[in-house]
C-alpha cells in the first residue's frame, strides 16, 4: 500500500522541517505533500524538496471561514492532477506529531476493514458538549465577515449586544468570535434534511483513496453545497464529515485516531499546547498522532516521542 501525508502548515518552519524529516525517516516510501500558507510565514523549500517524494505547494489556512477546507481541496486537486499514487491520505498540521512508528500505523491501515477514520456526530439532533444552539448558529446561518479593525473595547460591547439580539429572535446572529466580526442571517434554504444530515467533528482525518476520490468528485459536482458551506461558521469541522458520512457505502470509523486536549476552557476552540508534562498521558492513548506542539516552547517532548517513533530505525 502507498501512504500520503498531507501537512497543512502556517508557522514554525523549523518544526515543519523536523516533522517532515521524522516522517521521511519513519516511512521512507511514503509521499509527503506540504500545503503551506506563505502569507502567514515564509518557508525555505530548498532543503525540503531535496528529500525524496516530498513536494511543497502554496496553501491556504485560517479558521472560521472556508480557507483551510479550500486549501485541503486544492491539495487533493493537485494530487490527482499530478497522478500521485496513494491508498491512504493522512492529513495533519505542522504542529502535529506521530506518537508511534509510522510503520505500525501503516500496518494498521493495511489491515483495517474501514474506509476512513474521523470524528463525527449529528450536529442538529444528537446531544453533545457543543450544544444544539451552538451548532445551529454555526451551520444554519449564512455569515458575512466585514474586514474592519474593531478596538478591544468594542469587541466586548459587540458580544454583549449580540447576545441580547441573538436571544430574542432567530433571524440574525451578531457576534465577535475567533478575532472576527460575524454578521449572520438564518439560511432560507439549508441543504440539510432527513436524508442529508449535518455532521460535525474534528478537522483531522485518515481517509482511504475511496473516500478522497468520492470527496473530490462530490465537491466538483455539488457547487451549491460548497457555496453554502463557504458562508457558514467553522466549516472545517463539518464539511468533510457531512459529505462522507452521508455516503452510506463508505465504512467509516468514528475515531480520528488523534489526541487533542481541549481542557481548561481553551480560547475559541484552540487546543492546549502539549508539553513534557503531558507525555505520560499522550503515550497511553490508542491513537496515531497528537496535537498541538510548539518546539519553541517545549522541544523535549518531541525528543521523547522520537524515541518511540524512530525506535525501529535506531535499534
Amino acid at each position: 500500500m502507498k501512504f500520503l501525508y498531507l501537512i497543512q502548515s502556517h508557522k514554525n518552519p523549523d518544526q515543519i522541517y523536523r516533522l517532515v524529516q521524522t516522517i521521511r525517516r519513519s516511512s521512507p516510501n511514503s509521499y509527503i505533500l506540504i500545503s503551506h500558507d506563505f502569507r502567514a510565514c515564509d518557508l525555505d523549500v530548498t532543503d525540503i524538496r531535496n528529500l525524496p517524494k516530498v513536494e511543497v505547494i502554496s496553501g491556504i489556512g485560517g479558521r472560521v471561514d472556508f480557507s483551510i477546507i479550500q486549501g485541503y481541496l486544492n491539495a487533493v486537486d493537485w494530487i490527482f492532477s499530478n497522478y500521485i499514487e496513494f491508498d491512504w491520505l493522512i492529513n495533519i498540521s505542522g504542529q502535529d506529531y506521530p506518537i508511534q512508528p509510522l510503520s505500525k500505523i501503516e500496518k494498521f491501515l493495511e489491515q483495517t476493514k474501514y474506509d476512513g477514520f474521523l470524528d463525527y456526530f449529528n450536529a442538529l439532533n444528537e446531544p453533545s458538549i457543543w450544544g444544539i444552539k451552538h451548532t445551529r448558529e454555526r451551520y444554519l446561518y449564512q455569515y458575512w465577515y466585514p474586514s474592519i479593525n474593531v478596538p478591544p473595547l468594542f469587541k466586548k460591547l459587540i458580544n454583549r449586544s449580540g447576545n441580547i439580539i441573538n436571544n430574542v429572535q432567530p433571524f440574525v446572529n451578531v457576534s465577535y468570535k475567533f478575532d472576527r466580526l460575524m454578521l449572520g442571517s438564518i439560511a432560507t434554504s439549508p441543504p440539510f434534511n432527513e436524508n442529508f444530515l449535518c455532521y460535525v467533528g474534528s478537522y483531522f482525518q485518515t481517509l482511504s483513496r475511496k473516500c478522497i476520490k468520492f470527496l473530490y468528485e462530490y465537491t466538483h459536482n455539488n457547487k451549491t453545497l460548497v457555496d453554502y458551506y463557504k458562508k457558514t461558521c467553522v466549516p472545517d469541522e463539518s464539511f468533510i464529515q457531512t459529505v462522507l458520512v452521508n455516503n452510506k457505502s463508505l465504512k467509516l470509523c468514528n475515531n480520528s485516531k488523534r489526541y487533542i486536549d481541549f481542557s481548561n476552557d481553551c480560547r475559541d476552540g484552540h487546543p492546549r499546547t502539549l508539553t513534557t508534562e503531558d507525555y505520560p498521558k499522550i503515550i497511553q492513548q490508542d491513537v496515531h498522532f497528537a496535537r498541538k506542539f510548539d518546539a519553541v516552547k517545549d522541544s523535549k517532548v518531541l525528543d521523547m516521542l522520537d524515541v518511540i517513533v524512530l525506535q525501529a530505525i535506531n535499534s
